[in-house]
């Protein structure tokens, strides 16, 4: 990829992402699961928007998830770990945040395996 297209590549993922958080919004009963990736790891986290804390996080980074390979089973493993801290928490409705990713492969991966361990969206 050429940087132009690269460039371009993000400038369209900001947009989505800008466009889908117009209408999402994470409260106290219902907060957001975003997920970001990169080049190595997965990480999600689940926001509070109404004061800005991080409820519950999960990533590859983590020396308990860092064996997870980084494909669409590892991330359904990761929606799982991230699924459990929150029933731990006494979460169980979330929304979900794409964050500008389409919703195919690895991100629906992680929503598939929070739902697996039992979280609504």
């Amino acid at each position: 990829m050429s940087v132009k297209e690269l460039s371009d590549k993000l400038r369209k993922r900001e947009k989505r992402k800008i466009h889908v958080r117009k209408t999402i919004s994470g409260v106290p009963g219902k907060p957001r699961m975003t997920v970001f990736k990169s080049n190595l790891n997965f990480y999600v986290q689940v926001i509070d928007d109404t004061v800005g804390n991080t409820l519950a996080s999960a990533s590859t980074v983590e020396k308990t998830l860092k064996d997870l390979t980084r494909n669409v089973e590892g991330a359904g493993k990761l929606g799982e770990e991230i699924g459990r801290r929150l029933k731990e928490k006494g979460i169980s409705v979330v929304v979900f945040d794409r964050n500008g990713y389409k919703y195919h492969g690895i991100v629906k991966a992680i929503a598939d395996g929070a739902r697996k361990a039992g979280i609504q969206f």
